[in-house]
């Protein structure tokens, strides 16, 4: 059965609403710890219970409150995100000496921040331990397009099928997760030319800024690992229109290849499912600012321009998009 741009919406914006019934929200929101840290008031994100319960968690640094649902980091209240930092490093590497954990099998030797209220860099974390913690990830994603006397067509890459997430998905042009310290064009310029021999000039001369995404996703058995754990993501997105003689390339062995999808093409591949779930969300985007996809077209509009673009209940930082 064909899906609707609400259900790629909802497939990729899992999490439930407390608005949308307030029972069923706290009810969902006890299968989880949250997680805190000493000198921070605000929850940073959530653990499922079972992942809870697995976790070793070192007693001078970690206190659990089964009663209270939090799994909390006791470094100094004034520590440093350095200090904070280390202490989450030792736990994270111990876990993943002991193997509890599939997602951990997947160590990247990337550091994603987490952020405390106002945007305030607080402390960093393994980049595949962040859905563990259920805390805010952030990344880029770009769609390159040709629009000229045959029409708008996309270049839309293949994921390979020996990667770890998503095997064989449509994605988008570009995307790429945002180290610490990363900045949202240098993240793209970086995942530009990695994964599609994209040239730094090119992507200067020619990418547009034109805002982000946001969504609260709960991970199931293709994006690797553990089922069920949290995923929050803001993503900035970018639009690069090129000339039909550049054409992107795999590099770095992620995608198997990039081929021109008309609309229409685009649209099919989408409601069949084809496409990496966020990567759905931001071609709708994408057909929401172009007028492709309209309040007269489409009878989910509304909800689906305010899902795309979800506030969390933990603390998120701006960053400068260019």
């Amino acid at each position: 059965m064909a899906k609707s741009n609400l259900d790629l919406v909802d497939e990729c914006d899992k999490f439930p609403y407390y608005e949308d019934n307030p029972a069923f929200y706290a009810a969902h929101l006890k299968k989880h710890h949250a997680f805190k840290v000493n000198g921070c008031d605000a929850v940073l994100g959530y653990i499922l219970n079972s992942a809870v319960a697995k976790f070793h968690w070192p007693a001078e640094h970690w206190t659990v409150d089964s009663t209270n649902q939090t799994v909390t980091l006791n470094t100094a209240a004034d520590a440093t995100p350095e200090q904070r930092s280390k202490v989450m490093d030792e736990t994270l590497r111990a876990e993943a000496k002991r193997g509890s954990f599939e997602i951990l099998k997947g160590w990247r030797n990337e550091m994603y921040a987490v952020y405390a209220p106002g945007g305030k860099f607080f402390l960093e974390m393994e980049r595949c331990a962040t859905p563990l913690f259920g805390v805010v990830s952030y990344g880029v994603h770009a769609t390159c397009y040709v629009e000229d006397e045959q029409g708008l067509q996309f270049w839309v890459p293949k994921r390979a099928k020996t990667k770890q997430t998503y095997p064989g998905m449509l994605d988008n042009s570009v995307a790429g997760g945002m180290s610490t310290n990363e900045r949202p064009f240098e993240c793209l310029v970086r995942e530009a030319e990695e994964e599609a021999s994209l040239p730094g000039d090119v992507i200067r001369a020619t990418a547009k800024s034109v805002g982000c995404v946001s969504y609260f996703y709960v991970r199931d058995s293709r994006a690797g690992g553990e089922v069920d754990l949290l995923q929050p993501e803001v993503e900035y997105v970018y639009d690069i229109k090129l000339s039909r003689d550049i054409v992107p390339k795999p590099s770095d062995g992620e995608v198997e290849e990039f081929k021109l999808y008309t609309v229409e093409e685009t649209k099919k591949a989408l409601a069949n499912g084809e496409f990496k779930p966020n990567c759905a969300v931001v071609f709708i985007d994408f057909f929401i600012r172009h007028g492709i996809l309209t309040p007269e077209n489409e009878p989910d509009y509304f909800q689906i321009l305010t899902r795309m673009h979800r506030r969390f209940e933990f603390p998120t930082a701006s960053h400068f998009a260019n």
